[in-house]
């Protein structure tokens, strides 16, 4: 079966375009014109992947991100004209995966839908247990999923591929350098920004008190650590 992908904006030309290219590509393409709209069709159908259009009427991107992060982890990738760092930086706090500034050739945006789809869908670790101390923090790559003392977890693939990282040097401190060419390498972004954003929205997951955390710790001029008490 293709893989689906939901592409959402009120742009009616830019919508033809994405839907042809994409369905040439092998994909299946709907689309919404408006975050409204596209939260109705998610109620019938997930998409494996949403290309979401930022500003639009009704509801924009930010507003349709945040419906949709209560209760899915369905890859987005953002297509925006905003060019200031604040504002992919808050699509990420939001919960967005990936972005591409317009305009854009429709060659880079694929790989970007490949990358992220390919990252998305990889099988469970063959030894779950070996990623975390007696399997206290345990990940699930086929469900995007990260279970701390018996608690699951939902997390974005970004957020997974960070937890990855800080998973594989538990308890030891992980150089900001570290963690970003990690999301590089698996093509996330990998910035500074996102970094503290990827950070911060896992210790509203995981946290009692993200101000206090007990299992995401900063260390000051290095990184983070991932640790629990014994």
């Amino acid at each position: 079966m293709n893989q689906q992908i939901l592409a959402i904006d009120d742009n009616k030309n830019a919508l033809s375009l994405i839907t042809d290219f994409f369905n040439d590509q092998g994909f299946s393409v709907v689309s919404a014109n408006d975050g409204r709209e596209a939260l109705d069709m998610l109620k019938r159908s997930t998409p494996d992947l949403i290309l979401l259009d930022i500003m639009m009427p009704r509801m924009d991107g930010y507003q349709f991100i945040t419906a949709v992060r209560r209760n899915s982890n369905v890859p987005i990738i953002m297509l925006t004209s905003k060019r200031n760092e604040e504002d992919v930086v808050r699509g990420f706090e939001l919960g967005a995966d990936d972005y591409l500034t317009k305009p854009f050739r429709m060659r880079e945006l694929l790989m970007r839908v490949r990358a992220v789809l390919r990252r998305s869908a990889e099988v469970n670790l063959a030894d779950p247990d070996a990623d975390g101390a007696d399997g206290y923090f345990c990940l699930d790559k086929s469900r995007l999923t990260l279970t701390v003392a018996g608690k699951s977890i939902i997390v974005t693939p970004a957020e997974f591929c960070l937890l990855e990282c800080l998973v594989q040097s538990l308890g030891l401190p992980v150089h900001r350098a570290t963690l970003s060419t990690h999301l590089i390498l698996h093509n996330f972004v990998g910035t500074e920004n996102t970094i503290k954003v990827h950070i911060r929205n896992l210790r509203r997951k995981i946290e009692s008190n993200p101000m206090d955390p007990k299992y995401v710790k900063t260390v000051f001029g290095v990184g983070y650590r991932l640790t629990y008490d014994e």
